[in-house]
C-alpha cells in the first residue's frame, strides 16, 4: 500500500480570517483517517480545500498526482469525492434518482458494476431499498445520512471524504454508519473523516489528527491518540476508548 493522499503546507482564509494555517498530512492507500476537533478548528475548510470547492494554497498531491490546481469536476473524475455536512440531497427527487445522480460519471456507459453497487448499497441499507421511490427530503436525519454516502458511493470513489457523517444523529444510526465507513476498506477504498464524536472516530480509524485554531496539535495512530491523556481529558472525559469498532 503507497501513500494516497500528501498535504503540504495547506492554507485556507476567508478575507481576513485564517481558517486552516498551513497544515501537512499523509494518508495511505487502504485506510480510514479521521481528524478531531471542536467547531471552528478549520476542519470542514480542510476538506472543502481537498476537494477544490474552496480557494486554498499549498501543495495537494493525490494518487501520485498534483490536483491543487484541478477543478471540483476533475478531482470527481479521479475518484476524489466529498460528502459535506449538509449533506445536499435532491430533496424533492426520489431515493432511486439520488442513487441514479451519484453515478452520473458512468453515464452512457453499458457499466454492469454500477448495478452492482446499488444493488450492494440497498443490502448494506436496506430502509432505503424500502424508500426508493419515496422524495429524500422527506427522509428522517439517519435516512438521509445513509442516502448522501450512498449516493457518493455510487461514484465509486478512491478517497471519500466525510464532512460531521454523525451530526444530529441518533447513536445506533451512528454506529451504523461508521459500521459501513469502517466496511469500505474491504471495498477498495480509502476513507478521511472529519468527525467532532472523537469516541467514534477513534474506534473506527487508524489514524488520527487532533485539529485545533486551524492547525494540527496532535496525530497518531487512532489506538495511541484514545490513550492519550490529553486527548482523553479534552474529547473523551474520563474513560479511554477500546480500539475496534
Amino acid at each position: 500500500m503507497g501513500t494516497l493522499l500528501r498535504v503540504q503546507d495547506l492554507k485556507v482564509s476567508y478575507g481576513k480570517i485564517d481558517a486552516v494555517l498551513g497544515v501537512g498530512l499523509a494518508m495511505e492507500e487502504g485506510s480510514v483517517v479521521s481528524i478531531v476537533g471542536p467547531n471552528g478548528a478549520g476542519k470542514s475548510s480542510l476538506l472543502n480545500a481537498l476537494v477544490g470547492s474552496v480557494p486554498s494554497t499549498g501543495a495537494v498531491e493525490y494518487a501520485g498526482r498534483r490536483v491543487d490546481g484541478w477543478l471540483i469536476e476533475e478531482r470527481v473524475e479521479h475518484g476524489l469525492c466529498l460528502v459535506p455536512e449538509r449533506r445536499e440531497l435532491f430533496g424533492d427527487l426520489s431515493v432511486a434518482d439520488n442513487l441514479d445522480l451519484g453515478a452520473f460519471r458512468y453515464r452512457g456507459s453499458k457499466d454492469p458494476e454500477t448495478a452492482r453497487t446499488r444493488d450492494w448499497l440497498l443490502t448494506v441499507f436496506p430502509r432505503l431499498k424500502e424508500r426508493l421511490d419515496q422524495k429524500a427530503g422527506t427522509l428522517s436525519g439517519g435516512e438521509q445520512q445513509m442516502l448522501a454516502l450512498s449516493r457518493a458511493l455510487m461514484s465509486r470513489p478512491r478517497l471519500l471524504l466525510l464532512d460531521e457523517p454523525s451530526l444530529g444523529l441518533a447513536p445506533l444510526i451512528v454506529r451504523e454508519i461508521f459500521k459501513v465507513i469502517v466496511s469500505l476498506r474491504d471495498h477498495d477504498m480509502s476513507v478521511l473523516v472529519v468527525e467532532q464524536n472523537a469516541r467514534i472516530a477513534l474506534e473506527s480509524s487508524d489514524y488520527c489528527y487532533v485539529m485545533e485554531g486551524g492547525r494540527f496539535a496532535l496525530q497518531g495512530p487512532a489506538s495511541e491518540l484514545a490513550q492519550d491523556p490529553q486527548v482523553v481529558a479534552t474529547y473523551l472525559g474520563t474513560s479511554t476508548v477500546k480500539q475496534g469498532a
